[in-house]
């Protein structure tokens, strides 16, 4: 459909295009979501793996609405500076979290796309709903896992606690304090390559279709 497409194109351009993020993005993005929900409940939409990456695409938002809404619920009614360092801390990995699981969606879409162009039968068994949805629960699996990691090492740093070297949570501390920012490296690096990976997929598409148009038209 025409209005999944356009959903797509605001949310590369949202996630892959724009270096970062701002309130009118933020804002057409969720309701651009909220939009695709409705029509992905819709009897006419046929519930194949690319319908189900979107859908999880679209719900990633969710995160973005609960950051919004609980920033909003802190600033009305005010907390505490221990809560304000910890909420504030959480509200900007949901925010992380919601970045990476879109463009990670994007991706998938961005594969699966490249397969139906040029290996339509080859990759049918592979572009299943089932596998849609394994890859779906995998990248929010994946994702809640380094947005715990990110939220203990904010608020170890934030409190200034550190564990006792005789502790048996020492090597738990030194772990998470490490993989945070490990991952947070590596999403940098990520972010660039995936961009990268779907400038590659849309690129060949497009070419393809170029091609294949002018054949036609001789």
């Amino acid at each position: 459909m025409k209005d999944l497409r356009r959903y797509l194109v605001l949310k590369y351009i949202q996630y892959l295009v724009l270096s970062s993020t701002n309130t009118i993005s933020t804002l057409l993005g969720l309701l651009g979501s909220l939009y695709t929900l409705i029509i992905l409940q819709s009897a006419k939409v046929s519930s194949k793996s690319t319908a189900v990456l979107i859908s999880s695409l679209a719900k990633a938002d969710l995160l973005v609405f609960v950051s919004v809404v609980s920033e909003m619920v802190v600033r009305t009614f005010g907390v505490g500076v221990s809560s304000t360092t910890f909420t504030s801390a959480l509200l900007q990995n949901l925010l992380a979290a919601n970045t990476h699981i879109s463009c990670l969606l994007l991706s998938c879409v961005a594969f699966e796309a490249y397969l139906i162009t040029f290996l339509p039968t080859e990759s049918r068994q592979l572009r299943t709903v089932r596998n849609a949805k394994l890859t779906s629960r995998i990248i929010w699996m994946l994702v809640t896992v380094e947005c715990a990691l990110f939220q203990a090492d904010d608020l170890l740093k934030a409190t200034g606690t550190s564990a006792p070297t005789r502790s048996p949570c020492v090597l738990l501390f030194y772990f998470s304090s490490m993989a945070a920012t490990f991952l947070r490296s590596l999403s940098y690096f990520l972010g660039i390559i995936l961009r990268t990976v779907n400038v590659y997929f849309y690129y060949k598409i497009f070419f393809s279709m170029s091609n294949r148009s002018r054949v036609k038209t001789k």
